[in-house]
């Protein structure tokens, strides 16, 4: 070995047993001899270069090697949250992917690695307070005031979050990025709510603001080529003007009630027709089964009449005398009297009789009021 001449044990020659060798006297470890370096140093480079760096191979050899090294530094990394936009010259030329790429060295090309996964979020009509020092969002009527298509004024506080979908298009076709997306999110707010009432919106037209005004955005933002991709639009608020929010709101109580009132009247529409219509029904079944009772009594009445008269043709009077009789019976139904129409030993045109009727409600009288034997009570009716 070239380094140990010394016949020593270490590296550096010179013998003993560590690294900078041993005195011949023997003692401590000494320092290496920095000459004696440089010189065997020196001695190594002539034998592989013969005529020294200042030969024409010397030469050669310092330029491949700079030339090399100038050939490796055209490598980078592309993390996965980046893209790499290639410069020749300053001019764009390609995006790279994620992962190890090679440009070409500088000056010739250059990478700029944008982060594009990275969510940017943008308050438009509001600042929202520093971090640390608390306090409310302020107010930014000029961003906020919108008319809707009722023509009525509505304050829209919302945010937008983004993040870059193609980055060169994103660093070279737009001058102002953040300034655009913002332009763009007012232009796209103004012209949705400019289609929908002031009420809808201040209710239940929050998502659909919320979706037409992404879709809008993003398709303007295509149009620029800004490589800007909207992930979400987010409103804070939606309400009336601060100048006339206590007007809006009696408005607001008062169409409360009248829905409340029109509620309220529908309920007792949908409990009463139903009952009239029930009503109705009824009436009219129990006038279809009079109908039917009516008819089917005058044809048993007929039918009677006409059974009567055939047998009044075969037995004049027989059915006479059945009609005399079915008709007295009829006449004198429920009556209180008792007739007998033989002379019961009276003077003529006199019938005696028993008054038994008046007998029947009289009460028993009590023993002591007893009428006197052979006694008894009579009556006799004139005709």
């Amino acid at each position: 070995m070239p380094w140990n001449q010394g016949g020593g044990g270490g590296p550096w020659g010179g013998g003993g047993g560590g690294p900078w060798g041993r005195p011949p006297g023997g003692g401590g470890l000494q320092p290496p001899n920095l000459e004696e370096i440089l010189k065997r140093g020196q001695e190594r480079v002539k034998r592989v270069l013969p005529g020294g760096f200042g030969s024409g191979r010397g030469f050669a050899l310092v330029g491949l090697i700079i030339f090399a090294l100038w050939l490796a530094s055209g490598f980078y990394r592309v993390h996965p949250d980046q893209q790499g936009v290639v410069l020749r010259f300053g001019e764009w030329v390609r995006t790279a992917q994620p992962g190890l790429n090679y440009h070409l060295p500088t000056p010739i090309e250059a990478v700029l690695l944008p982060r594009v996964t990275f969510s940017h979020s943008m308050d438009v009509g509001f600042r929202a307070p520093i971090e640390g020092r608390g306090g409310r969002p302020r107010s930014v009527p000029e961003e906020s005031l919108m008319l809707t298509g009722d023509e009525n004024i509505i304050d829209i506080q919302y945010t937008v979050f983004w993040q870059i979908k193609d980055a060169g298009l994103f660093l070279f076709n737009i001058a102002s990025p953040e300034g655009t997306v913002k332009a763009v999110a007012e232009s796209a707010m103004r012209e949705v709510s400019g289609q929908l009432s002031a009420q809808f919106a201040m209710a239940e037209g929050r998502a659909q603001i919320e979706t037409q005004t992404q879709r809008l955005m993003q398709r303007i933002l295509d149009q620029y080529e800004a490589g800007v991709l909207i992930l979400q639009v987010q409103l804070r608020a939606v309400d009336p003007p601060a100048q006339v929010i206590d007007a809006f709101r009696d408005v607001q109580r008062a169409k409360a009630d009248r829905e409340r009132a029109r509620n309220d009247a529908e309920s007792y529409r949908n409990d009463i027709v139903p009952r009239a219509r029930g009503d109705a029904q009824r009436i009219l079944q129990e006038a279809e089964a009079y109908r039917q009772q009516a008819i089917a009594q005058a044809q048993g009445e007929a039918q009677r009449f006409l059974s009567v008269f055939n047998a009044y043709k075969l037995a004049e009077e027989v059915t006479k005398q059945r009609l005399f009789l079915e008709t007295m019976e009829e006449v004198f139904r429920g009556t209180n009297k008792i007739i007998i129409d033989q002379p019961a030993g009276g003077g003529p045109g006199v019938i005696p009789y028993l008054p038994l009727p008046e007998l029947r409600r009289t009460p028993a009288p009590p023993p002591a009021a007893a009428q006197p034997s052979g006694q008894q009570p009579t009556g006799r009716v004139s005709q």
